[in-house]
């Protein structure tokens, strides 16, 4: 003989409820739109080989070597201040290009703090190659 055991009777199982889930969500979403940022501070225009135009190129070679202690134009060193002006110098016209090449161990500050010198000067095409 089988004994029955009653429980009683039969819950159902209670759906669970999505409302903190949301409210997680929504917090998330809350979160990230406060600490991200969407805007740009500065723009710094830069001409790149990706256009595919074919300019040539006219006048004196201008390449602006940028090492973490020193610059150097066209192998020479330069004083920072002394810079703007001996390009000056080089440029045909003020349209004209400058080549700024990285070196190792300059970091991108260094790079944006010569191209602010450079486009204060009124220099403005400047061309951002890879360094060694």
């Amino acid at each position: 003989m089988s004994a029955v055991l009653d429980l009683g009777p039969r819950r159902h199982p209670r759906r669970m409820s999505l409302t903190p889930m949301i409210d997680v969500v929504f917090l998330l979403l809350i979160f990230f739109m406060l600490a991200s940022r969407f805007g740009m501070d500065a723009v710094l225009p830069i001409a790149g080989g990706a256009e595919g135009a074919v300019s040539d190129w006219q006048g004196a070679p201008r390449l602006v070597d940028v090492a973490p202690d020193a610059l150097r134009l066209n192998g020479e060193a330069l004083a920072p201040e002394a810079l703007a002006p001996a390009l000056s110098a080089l440029l045909p016209d003020p349209g004209a290009g400058v080549i700024l090449r990285p070196q190792e161990g300059a970091d991108l500050q260094r790079l944006v703090d010569v191209m602010d010198l450079l486009t204060s000067a009124g220099i403005g095409n400047l061309i951002l190659i890879e360094g060694p």
